[in-house]
C-alpha cells in the first residue's frame, strides 16, 4: 500500500486494482470529528481523487475505533451568536465536501465501524453504498440538539429510502443497531468486525465490474422524492408533543415536506434556511449545552471511577419504594443486592415492586423472561444481617429520621467487613452529623436517589467532611454501574438538587401568600417549559414529605425562611397530603388504570384565602415566572461560589436531570447567562422587598458587574 495523501485527519492509501482507502484518521486526538481541520482534510483528499483517472474506486473507512462523531458541538454552539452568513460559510465547507466526494467518477463504499452519528453519518451518505460493522450504531441526532441535519443529509437521505424513513430518522433523532439499518435501507450490507472491511471491498468490487448501477442510484438522489403522508402526519404528531419550546422537530416535518417536490440541489438550499431557523431558536443553544455538560459530567465520573474498589455484591437497607427500585437497578446491571427490612410484608412488597418494573422491561422487549427471572433472583431478602460481611457496597433508605439512621448505621457497620462503603439515601439530612456516630467515617458518603429510581437518570453522591476519595470513587462507580449519572456534591443542607428546588418552592409560596391564584401559578409555570406546576408538583411528591424535607432545608438557609405559614405548612396541618391520600391542592380520584386523576377542588380557595392577606390578585406570567425563578437562580449562583460542585456544567446538569428542569432552557446558570447578569440583577432588585430569596450573591452581583457570564465558551 502506497500512501498518496497524508493529512493531520485524512489520508490515502493507494491499494490494488485501482482502489483507493480514503481513511479518516485524526492525529490529535482518540476520536474522529468533522470540524473545520477535518472539513478541510477531506476537500484536499477529494481534490486529489478527482485529478487522478487511474483510481476505479474509493473505500471510506476509519482509524479509530468509532467511524465519526459528526460535528464538535463545543465548536459548533459559539457560532450560533454570529451572522446567519457566517454560520452558512461553515456549513457550505461541509456541504461542498460531501458533494465533491458524492460527485467522484467512481464508486465509492464507506466501511463504517464503531459509530457514525450527525454529520458521521451525513459523510457516509454521499457515497454510494454503506457497509455497517454488526457493533457499531448510527443515527441523525441533531433534532435532539435543537437543529437538524445541515451538511446534505436532509436532501440525500429521502432520496436514498423514502421519506417514511427519513421522516423517523431525522424527526426522532435516535440511534439505529445494524439489523435496523440494514432494514430500512440506509446501509446495504452489515458485517462482523473483523470482517467489515473485506465485506466492503467486495461490495465496491461488484460495483466496479458493473454488478451493481451505482450511476443509477446517484441519479435517483438527484430528483426529486414522494412524500409518505401516513408518515408524514405520524411525524407531525412526534413533532407536536415536542412542544413550542422544542421546534426542531416541526422545522424539520416542514422542511423535508418542501423539499419532496424539488431537485436536489434546492433541496440543499432548503436545508440551510431550515437549519438558520433552528439555530437561532434558544432550544439549540440550550440543547448543545445540555449535551456538552452531560458529556463533561460522564467524563469526570469516568476518571474518578478509576480508583474506585469493585462492587460484587450491594445490599440496601429498607424495602420500601426506593429500596426495592435500588434493588431492581441494581439487579438490572448485574450486581446481586441484598434487601434488609424489619417486617416481612415490606420484603414482600419489595419484592413485588421489584417484579413489576421487571415484568414492565419483559413487555417492552428490553428483557427476555429467563433473563428477569434471573435477576429477580439475584435480589435477596432478608430480615438478618446474615451476608453482610460479604458485600462491597450499602445503602440505607430507610425513614428520614436522624436517631434511626445512626442505630441502623452503627449497627451494620459492626457487620461489615472494613473498607465496605457505608450510604444514605438521605434526601436532607447531614452526612457529616450522620457520620459521627461511625467507627470508620471514611468509608460513608451519601447517595441520593431520586423517585422512580429505575426512571430517574441522576444520583447525588454527597461527599460528607471524613468521606475519603477511594469511597466517593466507589460510590461513584457503583452508580455508573446502574447506567445512571453520578453527581458529586458538597455535604450542606438539600444537597444540590432539593437545595436549588427549595428556593424555587419558597418562591411559589411567597407569591401565593401575596395573594396568587395556585392554578394559575400552574399553568404559567407548565407554559414556561416545567413538566408540572409547583402546586401540582407538591401534591404528587407529598405535601407532608415536602413540608419536612423543606423545613430542614430553610432551617440551614436563613434567606429562604418566610416570616408567615406556607401554604404547604398550612396544607400539612389540614391533612391535605395530595395524591397520596386524593386532597391536596387539587382532589384525586383513581382512574379505571389504578392511576390518580386530576381536578379541581373549589375547597382549596376557601382554606387557603385563610392564610392570604390579600385574595385573587392578579399576576401576569412575566410576573409569575420571574419570582419563581430568581430564587433558583441566585441559589445555583450561590452553590457555584461555594463550590457545592464543581461547576456550572455540573449544576445545569443536576437540575436538567434531577428536577425536570425545562430542557429549553439549558439549566439555570445558561438561563442566566441568556437572561444576561447585569439584566438578572436588576430584575432581582424589583422583588428585594419580598424577602432575601431575591438578594443576589456577592459573586452574582460581581459578575454582573464585570459583564461576565458563567459560560464564557459560549459566547
Amino acid at each position: 500500500m502506497t500512501r498518496i495523501y497524508d493529512g493531520p485527519c485524512v489520508h490515502l492509501l493507494a491499494l490494488k486494482d485501482g482502489v483507493v482507502e480514503l481513511c479518516f484518521d485524526r492525529r490529535d486526538d482518540a476520536v474522529n470529528k468533522l470540524d473545520g481541520p477535518a472539513l478541510a482534510d477531506l476537500a484536499a483528499a477529494v481534490g486529489i481523487l478527482g485529478n487522478r483517472p487511474d483510481v476505479r474506486g474509493l473505500l471510506i473507512s476509519s482509524g479509530k475505533e468509532g467511524f465519526l462523531a459528526g460535528a464538535d458541538i463545543g465548536q459548533l454552539l459559539p457560532k450560533l451568536n454570529r451572522s446567519d452568513d457566517e454560520i452558512a460559510a461553515l456549513l457550505r465547507v461541509g456541504v461542498e465536501a460531501f458533494t465533491a466526494l458524492a460527485d467522484l467518477n467512481m464508486p465509492s463504499v464507506t466501511a463504517i465501524n464503531g459509530f457514525a452519528m450527525g454529520g458521521g453519518l451525513e459523510t457516509a451518505l454521499s457515497s454510494d453504498y454503506r457497509v455497517l460493522s454488526t457493533s457499531a450504531q448510527i443515527g441523525l441526532p441533531e433534532v435532539g440538539l435543537g437543529i437538524i441535519p445541515g451538511m446534505s443529509g436532509t436532501a440525500r437521505l429521502p432520496r436514498l429510502t423514502g421519506s417514511k424513513v427519513a421522516l423517523d430518522w431525522i424527526v426522532g433523532a435516535r440511534s439505529y443497531k445494524a439489523e435496523a439499518a440494514l432494514q430500512s435501507g440506509v446501509v446495504d450490507a452489515v458485517a462482523g468486525p473483523t470482517q467489515l472491511r473485506d465485506e466492503a471491498l467486495a461490495l465496491l468490487q461488484r460495483a466496479m465490474a458493473g454488478q451493481l448501477d451505482w450511476r443509477a442510484r446517484r441519479a435517483q438522489c438527484q430528483g426529486p422524492f414522494a412524500l409518505d403522508q401516513e408518515a408524514l402526519a405520524r411525524a407531525r404528531q412526534q413533532a407536536a408533543r415536542a412542544g413550542v419550546h422544542l421546534p426542531a422537530a416541526r422545522i424539520a416535518v416542514e422542511l423535508l415536506e418542501a423539499a419532496a417536490g424539488v431537485g436536489f440541489q434546492e433541496a440543499l438550499d432548503l436545508e440551510l434556511k431550515a437549519f438558520l431557523r433552528a439555530a437561532r431558536t434558544p432550544a439549540a443553544g440550550a440543547l448543545m449545552i445540555q449535551f456538552l455538560n452531560n458529556q463533561q459530567l460522564r467524563k469526570g465520573s469516568r476518571s474518578l471511577a478509576k480508583s474506585a474498589r469493585p462492587v460484587k455484591r450491594a445490599a440496601v437497607l429498607g424495602a420500601g419504594i426506593m429500596g426495592g427500585g435500588i434493588a431492581c437497578s441494581s439487579a438490572l446491571s448485574g450486581v446481586p443486592i441484598l434487601m434488609k427490612d424489619i417486617a416481612q410484608s415490606a420484603l414482600e412488597s419489595g419484592q413485588e415492586e421489584a417484579r413489576k418494573l421487571l415484568a414492565k422491561q419483559v413487555a417492552s422487549g428490553r428483557l427476555t423472561q429467563d433473563k428477569a427471572t434471573a435477576m429477580l433472583a439475584s435480589i435477596t431478602p432478608t430480615l438478618e444481617m446474615n451476608g453482610f460481611d460479604d458485600v462491597d457496597l450499602v445503602i440505607e433508605a430507610v425513614i428520614e429520621k436522624m436517631a434511626i439512621k445512626h442505630q441502623l448505621l452503627t449497627e451494620v457497620e459492626a457487620k461489615v467487613r472494613p473498607g465496605t462503603v457505608l450510604a444514605s439515601n438521605t434526601s436532607s439530612l447531614s452526612i457529616g452529623e450522620m457520620a459521627e456516630v461511625l467507627q470508620r467515617p471514611g468509608d460513608f458518603v451519601g447517595m441520593h436517589f431520586f423517585n422512580p429510581v429505575p426512571l430517574m437518570p441522576l444520583v447525588e453522591i454527597i461527599r460528607g467532611p471524613k468521606s475519603s476519595q477511594e469511597a466517593i470513587a466507589t460510590a461513584v462507580s457503583y452508580v455508573l454501574t446502574l447506567g445512571k449519572v453520578p453527581l458529586v456534591a458538597k455535604d450542606c443542607p438539600g444537597f444540590l438538587v432539593n437545595r436549588l428546588l427549595a428556593a424555587y418552592l419558597f418562591g411559589f409560596m411567597q407569591i401565593i401568600h401575596d395573594g396568587a391564584d395556585f392554578a394559575v401559578v400552574d399553568r404559567a409555570m407548565e407554559a414556561f417549559g416545567w413538566p408540572m406546576g409547583p402546586a401540582y408538583l407538591q401534591d404528587v411528591v407529598g405535601i407532608d414529605t415536602l413540608d419536612k424535607a423543606l423545613a430542614g432545608i430553610a432551617a440551614g438557609y436563613p434567606r429562604m425562611r418566610l416570616q408567615f405559614e406556607t401554604a404547604l405548612q398550612f396544607m400539612a396541618r389540614l391533612g391535605r397530603y395530595g395524591q397520596k391520600n386524593g386532597l391536596g391542592f387539587y382532589r384525586y380520584e383513581t382512574d379505571p388504570a389504578g392511576k390518580p386523576k386530576r381536578s379541581a377542588d373549589p375547597e382549596v380557595y376557601r382554606l387557603l384565602a385563610q392564610i392570604q392577606p390579600s385574595q385573587g390578585v392578579s399576576f401576569s406570567d412575566e410576573q409569575i415566572v420571574e419570582r419563581l425563578m430568581m430564587p433558583m437562580v441566585i441559589e445555583a449562583a450561590l452553590c457555584l461560589d461555594e463550590q457545592v460542585a464543581d461547576g456550572a456544567a455540573e449544576i445545569d446538569a443536576a437540575m436538567l436531570l434531577g428536577a425536570g428542569f425545562p430542557r429549553h432552557l439549558g439549566g439555570p446558570l445558561w438561563y442566566a447567562d441568556r437572561i444576561g447578569l447585569g439584566e438578572l440583577v436588576k430584575r432581582c432588585e424589583r422583588y428585594l422587598a419580598q424577602g432575601g430569596l431575591y438578594v443576589p450573591g456577592e459573586g452574582l452581583r460581581d459578575r454582573a458587574a464585570k459583564g461576565g457570564c458563567f459560560y464564557p465558551q459560549a459566547r
